[in-house]
């Protein structure tokens, strides 16, 4: 029963980080009218990773449409 008490006071009592809610700050920023869009209004590191998503796309559309048109061509025999 003293292990039962003294596990129970310790959980119970354990300090907790109390974190800054921040959600009001970001809906503050997206719902901004500023002429983006919403994919964009995180700033440098959304355009970043918007740049980068679109380059690797357009690379990987035109390998696969490289690959199609080798593999459509027959093979010339020797």
């Amino acid at each position: 029963q003293a292990l039962r008490q003294v596990s129970q006071r310790t959980i119970s009592t354990a300090s907790r980080r109390q974190f800054e809610n921040k959600v009001s700050e970001s809906q503050k920023l997206f719902q901004e009218d500023n002429g983006l869009p919403v994919h964009l209004k995180g700033g440098a590191k959304d355009s970043l990773l918007y740049r980068t998503t679109a380059g690797l796309t357009m690379l990987g559309t035109m390998y696969a449409v490289y690959y199609l048109l080798v593999s459509s061509m027959p093979k010339k025999p020797n």
